[in-house]
This record gives structure tokens, C-alpha cells and sequence, in this order.
């Protein structure tokens, strides 16, 4: 009865205290990059865009990030990992971007100290989830 208890108390507070990947995107990332935009109007609206829309960062990233077995699960990690890394530590020698959006956007300026890791987990996750089977087209 006392687990059962315990576990009834403890549920409502970490599932308060875990971010929401949406919430953090919309919170950090949103100002710069939009959610998501069709190839035609991105390319009619390059010249008022601050970087590239996200469908197409989680894009690059996924067909990017090439993992020996297709273990998925693996490839999911991989791809948050470099996302959490990136997001405070960016660097044009391992930017995945296109080298025509890095022309055009640079190199993203860096989060760090501005999202704690488990935001920094919630959003990547987030970026990977979003937009799997969705293309850039």
C-alpha cells in the first residue's frame, strides 16, 4: 500500500517537472527557425527567414546521420545527442546544413546556459518526433 501511495504522490510532480519539446521549440527556437513551410513558399519567403524552417533542420539531420545497422532506435540517439550537442556548441565544421543554407543563415548562435539538458532532451527529441514521415516538399 505505501508504493502504491508513494507512487501516486511522486507521478504528478515529475510529470510536472519534464519539459515539453513543443513548449521549448516555441520558447527558443521558434523566433529563428519556423515550424514547418512548404519548399514553394520557403523559397518565396527566403529573403525574411532567420534560419531554415525546422521540417527541413530534422530532415538533413536524419538523412545525414547515417547509422551502419538502420537500428532505428539507435539512430533516434544518435540524431538527439548531436541535436543537445549542437544546440551548444555550434560550429561550421560540423553543421549539417546544406552549404547553401549555411551561406545564407550561417552558423546558428550558441544556447548555452540558456536550455538545461532536460530541455535540451525535450526539444531534440521533439525535432526528431515531428516530423518523421513529413518531407520538405
Amino acid at each position: 500500500m505505501k508504493n502504491f501511495t508513494l507512487t501516486l504522490v511522486f507521478t504528478p510532480i515529475l510529470l510536472l517537472a519534464s519539459s515539453d519539446g513543443y513548449e521549448v521549440y516555441k520558447k527558443n527556437c521558434s523566433t529563428c527557425h519556423i515550424e514547418t513551410i512548404s519548399k514553394n513558399e520557403f523559397v518565396k519567403n527566403i529573403s525574411t527567414m532567420k534560419a531554415p524552417p525546422m521540417i527541413e533542420v530534422s530532415n538533413q539531420l536524419k538523412n545525414q546521420i547515417m547509422i551502419k545497422n538502420d537500428d532505428e532506435d539507435v539512430h533516434k540517439k544518435v540524431v538527439v545527442l548531436f541535436i543537445k550537442n549542437y544546440i551548444d556548441n555550434p560550429n561550421l565544421e560540423y553543421s549539417l546544413c546544406n552549404p547553401p543554407a549555411i551561406e545564407r543563415f550561417g552558423v546558428m548562435p550558441s544556447k548555452k546556459g540558456k536550455l538545461n539538458d532536460e530541455e535540451k532532451e525535450a526539444v531534440a527529441e521533439w525535432i526528431y518526433d515531428r516530423y518523421e514521415g513529413v518531407q520538405f516538399k
